[in-house]
């Protein structure tokens, strides 16, 4: 069956997006865009992005990961170092974040190279997680095919019983990437489909604003 869409439409009046009220630094108005998102509230996970990567047989893969923690050095999320995901990161650096925000008519694309953070910083984060979650990262080996849930839930009805009283260390396959920017473009739906669109990019380590045809 081939089910036409085109009747979905939506015109994009919230508001406007002008370079010259843009600071200098993407990573400050991505925290000022974070915090009217989450203000203006609807969204459930803010912190929701699309991780795209490209594996070692050049096929793109792209699914919905949550992002933990951002800086100018970079934006961070964690995962099994085991995964579709991880494997395709060791295979080719060169990734792609996306945020949409539709409370706000916004998206915002981020691209850049990723890398493993220090052992220390996902130790630290693994500890501020429930243990339900910490006893999760121990009994899913990520992306594997498996005979049934039910074998997830003997495993981790076993590490309920094993860690019932003890503090869970973080295993070793997994723990956080930090994505470190290269572009990160903000759009602002507008009328007509004549959307905002300004990308800052780095060079020769300063970072340049650059207005797009929609």
């Amino acid at each position: 069956m081939n089910r036409d869409l085109g009747a979905y439409r939506k015109s994009y009046e919230q508001q406007a997006l002008s370079e010259d009220k843009m600071p200098a630094h993407p990573v400050d108005f991505f925290e000022q865009w974070f915090k009217e998102v989450q203000s203006e509230g609807g969204i459930e996970e803010v912190n929701a992005m699309t991780l795209a990567t490209v594996n070692a047989q050049v096929q793109p893969q792209a699914r919905i990961v949550l992002l933990k923690s951002f800086s100018k050095e970079g934006f961070v999320f964690y995962t099994n170092y085991e995964s579709n995901k991880a494997r395709s990161m060791e295979a080719n650096q060169a990734v792609s974040l996306s945020f949409f925000w539709p409370n706000l008519e916004r998206q915002v694309i981020v691209s850049g190279t990723v890398s493993k953070v220090p052992a220390a910083v996902s130790d630290a984060y693994f500890a501020s997680r429930p243990k339900g979650s910490q006893l999760g990262a121990w009994v899913s080996q990520q992306s594997q095919v498996i005979a049934s849930s039910q074998q997830l839930l003997d495993r981790l009805e076993a590490l309920e019983k094993k860690y019932e009283n003890k503090p869970v260390k973080r295993p070793a396959h997994w723990g956080g990437y930090v994505v470190a920017p290269q572009r990160i473009e903000f759009w602002q739906g507008r009328p007509n489909r004549l959307h905002d669109r300004v990308r800052y990019r780095t060079d020769n380590g300063n970072w340049i604003k650059e207005r797009l045809s929609p």
